[in-house]
């Protein structure tokens, strides 16, 4: 069985869910637009400066948008990558070992 139609497809994603934070970012992303702000507190524990990084990254990707007056909100090619995140979500649920 092939997962991939063409080498390179997993590491297409990779590059842009395996950096730190921004499956969160996207998943909080995921019910509509969020300023800055919002995204600080709902994305716990992360840096300013790396929050502003990732936004830029995924700006530049493509995949999220900001406006300017409602904040940041996924683009269609953002929310093609919203069942990947359900099933990472899934996968999570399933075998979650607390800390």
């Amino acid at each position: 069985m092939k997962i991939e139609p063409k080498v390179g497809c997993i590491q297409s994603a990779i590059t842009i869910l395996g950096a730190k934070w921004t499956a969160l970012i996207l998943r909080d992303l995921m019910d509509g637009p969020k300023r800055f702000c919002e995204l600080q507190r709902l994305v716990a524990g992360i840096n300013p400066r790396t929050l502003t990084a990732r936004l830029l990254e995924l700006e530049d990707r493509g995949i999220v948008t900001n406006d300017g007056t409602t904040g940041y909100a996924l683009t269609s090619k953002g929310k093609d990558l919203l069942p990947i995140l359900k099933q990472m979500a899934t996968w999570g649920d399933k075998y979650h070992e607390p800390c």
